[in-house]
């Protein structure tokens, strides 16, 4: 790539672009995949091939035995019966069908490390995947683990984890959009800048870019978002909504949904901004991510970050931005 090609395209496109069957899958759970929305729909529209999935927080003990692909790993479709009324998986599958789009969602159990990884093996394997982009609706999965504050770092790292040990993927990328909004959760974003600077030292940084707020896939991130809530109105995502709301140019405490009770939201344009790491980077950099290598249940990973956490000789407190 000429220098010139490396200013107009940011390195996190560039090597998305360099792939031909690309999983986007949401990192956190709930609606951490919709994060990846945008991107998907520019990745479709260039000519890859792209696949959805998501850590899913929804019980899957009544799902039909043919939406199994594997342990841990479930096809969801626009059809997919449940009775659970929050199905981010099952919701985002009606809406690609509402829009012609292809329409499965594979949905991984939330588990520990070693089956979360299995699962993603048998993925990789059935869809031929040559680049996986984890997705973090906020920026914790961007912490290291001695902050004062981790916002809710078990499922995060779950697959941050399970990605970093699929070494024959050629690309492992992590983008999170919703700059901000982890501070309800505790999370220092000086911190968060701190640690993005170390990891633009270490080569593992593929720089920020935000969503055009005029572009289609903006438009049909709103709508996808929009749809979301109306089918679960009671458990609408505050991150997804907070990132909706800066694309429309609110700014401030907004209010979109009684879920954020009496806690005072700050959107602003920042959380409409992509920022990219390689997954490489990004774990060669966590303190304890190491320690979860054999967890099965997303409980043992809690138990090992406390244990951590209780052991730390000092936690790095929180920073205020200087101005």
């Amino acid at each position: 790539m000429t220098t010139t090609d490396a200013f107009l395209q940011p390195p996190l496109l560039t090597r998305l672009l360099s792939a031909e069957r690309i999983l986007i899958a949401g990192a956190g759970g709930g609606h951490d995949v919709y994060a990846g929305l945008p991107l998907a729909l520019a990745l479709r529209a260039a000519g890859r091939e792209v696949h959805l999935a998501n850590l899913s927080f929804t019980h899957h003990y009544g799902l039909d035995g043919g939406a199994w692909a594997g342990p841990h790993l479930a096809r969801i479709t626009p059809d997919t019966p449940s009775a659970e009324p929050k199905f981010p998986e099952r919701s985002l599958a009606r809406w690609l069908r509402d829009h012609q789009l292809p329409d499965t969602v594979w949905a991984f159990a939330s588990t520990g490390v070693k089956p979360l990884r299995a699962a993603y093996r048998t993925l990789v394997r059935r869809l031929g995947i040559d680049a996986i982009l984890l997705v973090d609706g906020g920026t914790d999965i961007l912490l290291r683990g001695d902050e004062a504050g981790l916002g809710t770092p078990e499922e995060d790292m779950a697959s941050l984890a399970a990605v970093a040990g699929l070494r024959n993927v050629p690309q492992r990328l992590v983008a999170c959009l919703g700059f901000g909004v982890d501070a309800h959760h505790g999370v220092s974003h000086a911190l968060v800048l701190e640690n993005l600077a170390a990891l633009h030292r270490n080569g593992g940084y593929l720089g920020a870019f935000s969503i055009p707020a005029d572009s289609p896939e903006a438009a049909l991130h709103l709508d996808a978002v929009a749809r979301a809530h109306d089918e679960c109105p009671e458990r609408a995502s505050i991150v997804q909504g907070s990132v909706a709301a800066a694309l429309r140019g609110e700014f401030g405490d907004v209010r979109f949904t009684e879920h954020t009770g009496d806690s005072t939201l700050f959107v602003n344009p920042l959380m409409t901004l992509y920022f990219g790491v390689t997954v490489e980077a990004l774990a060669a950099r966590n303190l304890y991510l190491d320690r979860l290598e054999g967890t099965v249940t997303t409980r043992e990973i809690a138990s090992v970050i406390a244990d951590f956490r209780e052991d730390l000789p000092r936690q790095r407190p929180a920073r205020p931005f200087p101005h």
